[in-house]
């Protein structure tokens, strides 16, 4: 059924989960909502403005050995987020989030742990799933962000509240992944279901959507949400990510994959991160991304 909730727009520009880009250079990603504010992003959806959930200043120091790079300030940012998309989650709104590197999943899980049993899409060129069981350091969340939102790594991130796990591994569906890294690869030997984005394209984006959705169904899930890291797409078209690959999805596979999973009555609320506009100096980049959530979002009001 077509989107029937109004869209709120958060901002969420935290890169607190980021290795520093060079020697005394926070990461860009802060930047990623003005830059597609610029291009009017928030009117274009037709949505409202649901403000801005500010950072705390990034710090580059990691101590090996103590968890994660700005560890508490994630745990604290990731309350206040959770506070914030949770009210519009109770007003009947879907949040469309944007980041910010990956961490904030963990606020936007929190928020609908907090409220009952919701289920994850999974939509990133990597898998993020690095932890102290598979990887001799991280030191990065935004590299261990589904690892931390399943319950696994730095118990700062993954028990606030006393919730771990924000989402179980059964209703998790990660798809696109095509970084192929060793480190992570245990994740086969969860319940979370992967489609790396050659199995993807072989089952199709619109069955892959269904399927999906099928699963959640099932389980009986009270919603999902939706994850869509910039880097799940093609290098051609998305070359402003910290990790860029080629080969990925196309706005045209992206809109076709998503827009069913929008379009369900259990779709709760989607994030966007990692696009870094420092690496867009002329905004055009961005301009291609606000025009590709438009159709995005145009195709899952009209999917029946």
């Amino acid at each position: 059924m077509p989107i029937d909730r109004p869209l709120t727009v958060i901002d969420a520009p935290s890169n607190l989960g980021l290795r520093p880009p060079a020697p005394g250079k926070e990461p860009g990603v802060s930047g990623m909502p003005d830059a597609l504010r610029r291009w009017n992003l928030e009117e274009r959806l037709g949505a409202t403005d649901g403000g801005q959930v500010k950072a705390p200043p990034y710090d580059p120091t990691w101590y090996p050995g103590f968890g994660v790079r700005n560890g508490e300030a994630i745990r604290d940012y990731s309350i206040r987020l959770a506070d914030r998309v949770g009210e519009a989650v109770d007003r009947g709104e879907l949040p469309v989030v944007l980041g910010g590197d990956c961490s904030i999943l963990l606020g936007n899980m929190l928020a609908l742990c907090r409220r009952g049993r919701y289920g994850l899409v999974f939509l990133d060129g990597h898998l993020d799933f690095r932890h102290p069981g598979n990887a001799p350091a991280v030191g990065a969340a935004a590299g261990e962000d589904l690892a931390l939102a399943t319950g696994r790594g730095d118990e700062r991130l993954t028990d606030i509240e006393g919730l771990r796990p924000y989402v179980r591994d059964a209703d998790v569906v990660a798809m696109g992944e095509r970084g192929g890294e060793e480190e992570g690869s245990d994740i086969l030997d969860t319940e979370i279901t992967v489609w790396n984005l050659a199995a993807l394209r072989v089952i199709g984006m619109d069955l892959a959507a269904r399927r999906a959705l099928e699963r959640f169904e099932r389980a009986r899930l009270d919603g999902f949400w939706i994850h869509l890291d910039a880097d799940v797409l093609d290098d051609r078209v998305m070359p402003a990510v910290d990790s860029p690959q080629p080969d990925g999805l196309s706005y045209a596979e992206l809109v076709a994959l998503v827009a069913p999973l929008l379009s369900s009555e259990l779709a709760t609320g989607i994030e966007l991160t990692i696009f870094d506009p420092d690496l867009d100096p002329d905004g055009t980049i961005a301009h291609g991304l606000v025009d590709g959530l438009v159709d995005l979002f145009a195709a899952a009001r009209a999917h029946v």
